[in-house]
């Protein structure tokens, strides 16, 4: 059948999933002046908070993609040893939004879990932050506007998926093919964090990245679709349900059952890549590769054999 494992390589390279050269070094460039920015503040307004960073999740772990709108987001933790002036969750997110007031052109973002601030070159940064006294406590504290401090260890999550991924290197690319899938249907889709952890638990491995993508699919409905199965827990701390308060059951098993459907097609019916290259395109997105038109080749390869007639002596009788 249809092997489309060269068009998944390729969709997970530099002219479809892979964030450009060119922007990743702007990331990494803004990132910078942002940290900057946040330490000239405190040391001049709140002196007594001395803020660490620490680069965590999609960039961190080599899971983050380029969106089809040609955008990207980074996570960079501001972490604080401790609390001296004993501010709210809200009042130091605050503090932390004022420091990167006036970087762009747009006003940063108090979310719940973090300030996010925007560029115009198509990504964001988001800043989340955390008292972490490394001496005193296992896990850091995530500020949560209007909801106190809460244990969250981006950290150890990370630690524990580059233990996997160093054991099976094609959990990276898997993870980045669920994200693109959501990226494309995105209403009501589940966050790339859920479905980081969903291939970690359910990842069924193959030479072929179409054959593995389509078992995968496969284990993590009958896992969603069995008795109390509805569940997306993150393995380490603080191991919450990320489903708990998710509203999107019903689109996302619809869109689940109708990626399985195609995935079996172009895997296990399709003959012609082409054929199957489109069955991926309708939940990848137009980024995926269109495949070779192997019916279109077999011809020609006939056209161009000789006729084969019956031989003829070497000798005249």
């Amino acid at each position: 059948m249809a092997n489309c494992d060269n068009l998944f390589k390729k969709f997970n390279g530099e002219d479809c999933l892979e964030v450009t050269i060119t922007k990743n070094n702007s990331l990494k460039g803004s990132r910078k002046a942002l940290r900057t920015r946040i330490r000239n503040y405190f040391a001049e307004n709140h002196s007594a908070y001395k803020p660490k960073f620490d680069t965590q999740g999609s960039y961190r772990m080599y899971t983050m993609i380029r969106t089809k709108d040609d955008t990207c987001d980074l996570d960079d933790g501001v972490y604080f040893k401790s609390n001296p002036e004993n501010v709210s969750c809200k009042t130091l997110q605050q503090w932390v939004k004022d420091a990167v007031d006036g970087t762009t052109d747009a006003t940063p973002i108090h979310k719940a879990k973090c300030i996010t601030v925007d560029y115009k070159a198509g990504y964001n940064i988001d800043l989340p932050i955390f008292i972490f006294n490394k001496d005193v406590d296992l896990h850091p504290y995530l500020a949560i506007k209007d909801k106190g401090f809460k244990i969250d260890d981006p950290k150890e999550f990370y630690d524990e998926f580059n233990k996997e991924k160093n054991e099976v290197v094609q959990l990276t690319r898997i993870v980045r093919y669920l994200k693109a899938w959501c990226d494309n249907k995105r209403h009501k889709m589940p966050s790339g964090f859920a479905m980081t952890i969903l291939a970690m638990k359910h990842l069924l491995t193959n030479d072929r990245d179409d054959v593995s993508l389509k078992y995968t699919l496969i284990e993590i409905e009958a896992e969603l679709k069995s008795i109390n199965g509805w569940k997306c827990i993150v393995p380490t701390t603080p191991k919450d349900n990320l489903f708990e308060d998710y509203d999107g059951k019903k689109n996302f098993l619809d869109n689940l059952s109708a990626f399985i459907a195609d995935a079996k097609k172009a895997v296990d019916e399709e003959k012609n890549q082409l054929k199957a290259s489109k069955l991926w395109k309708c939940h990848l997105g137009n980024r995926f590769p269109d495949g070779e038109d192997t019916d279109e080749k077999q011809v020609n390869i006939n056209s161009l054999s000789p006729t084969i007639g019956p031989a003829k002596p070497y000798f005249g009788i």
